[in-house]
């Protein structure tokens, strides 16, 4: 294999010349490296990565931890980072924490043993509580989840915002009771239970909410247990995709059908929501732009390490459809209710 001499040599230029062209930097010109490209892919010379890792503090890499990459959410999240990195000739590093502080830390580690220009984190409650940017060696954007009080770079749907006007929906569609199934170990679950909670109370309604760990079986296993209960409830509102899958097969398991008997919604807007019948009513996340806003946030804090903190609130994007549509009236007597 070439080495950076010989490449040096085939262009007719100074080693220190093709290191500047294969490190990106300006003040080359265009003549010069044409002519370091061209040696390049003539040579088919690949970079010592890990000795430039040594030589530099800075690297063309970057890490994206994610809480779940079963969760269809994380893996479009993980797809726009990694199409805006590509474009940009960066790297990424990708770690799935399965909602494991132990395993989060340990990423953690890598990162910093990677010399990596900056870090996507999708952090754990343990890892949220009392965070601070400045005890880490490189730059940290957080998305999906941060606190109110966080003081770190963010990208984050306004997740009380979106809650609320899901829960909302349903109340103004002749639903009472409503239960809500949110995740237990996220700070995203926890601040949609909120806006549920607030919708609720807003309309002298009394929330039944419940915790439950984020897979599809704790979902299924604790929706059936809300559903066997009297008086069952109206309606039910999931947190997030895999709560919802969770939830309707519930429905599924115990012979209910929505929104006759039970009326569902949920957060993502996924394939399979669309192919059910009827199809389900979701806030639709809008994963590309987190995914693109997050790695561009990052690039802006590793170029200038000492701008402002600055967080980015996304909408999300109510998707009504027919597993929510407006309770049926029904007969009693002469009168027409909607008990």
């Amino acid at each position: 294999m070439a080495n950076i001499k010989e490449v040096a040599h085939h262009a007719g230029v100074s080693v220190a010349s093709v290191s500047r062209v294969m490190a990106g930097h300006t003040g080359v010109s265009e003549a010069t490296r044409q002519r370091v490209l061209t040696a390049v892919k003539a040579l088919d010379y690949r970079p010592d990565l890990a000795a430039r890792r040594l030589r530099s503090r800075r690297t063309d890499t970057i890490g994206l931890i994610v809480s779940d990459i079963r969760n269809p959410f994380f893996t479009e999240v993980s797809r726009a980072v990694e199409d805006v990195a590509y474009q940009q000739q960066w790297r990424v590093i990708l770690c799935n924490a399965d909602e494991n502080p132990d395993k989060e830390a340990a990423y953690l580690d890598l990162m910093r043993d990677e010399n990596v220009s900056g870090v996507i984190l999708s952090p754990t409650l343990a890892r949220l509580a009392g965070f601070h940017p400045a005890d880490y060696p490189f730059p940290v954007v957080l998305i999906d989840r941060c606190e109110r009080d966080t003081t770190a770079d963010a990208v984050v749907l306004d997740n009380v915002n979106a809650a609320y006007r899901l829960a909302v929906h349903l109340i103004e569609n002749g639903y009472r009771r409503i239960g809500c199934l949110y995740g237990a170990v996220s700070a995203t679950g926890h601040q949609r239970q909120e806006g549920y909670a607030a919708a609720m109370a807003a309309h002298g309604l009394k929330p039944q909410a419940i915790a439950v760990q984020a897979t599809i079986d704790q979902a299924r296993t604790a929706a059936v247990n809300l559903l066997q209960q009297e008086p069952r409830p109206e309606a039910l509102l999931a947190s997030s995709g895999l709560i919802l899958l969770g939830t309707t097969e519930a429905l599924r398991e115990t012979q209910l059908r929505f929104p006759e008997d039970v009326a569902l919604a949920g957060f993502d807007d996924l394939p399979w929501t669309r192919l059910v019948e009827p199809a389900i009513t979701v806030i639709a996340q809008p994963t590309d732009d987190l995914g693109r806003a997050a790695i561009h946030l990052l690039q802006q804090r590793i170029a200038q390490p000492d701008q402002a903190v600055r967080r980015v609130v996304l909408r999300g994007e109510l998707q009504v459809r027919g597993s929510s549509a407006r309770r049926s009236p029904i007969r009693t007597g002469h009168l027409l209710t909607t008990a």
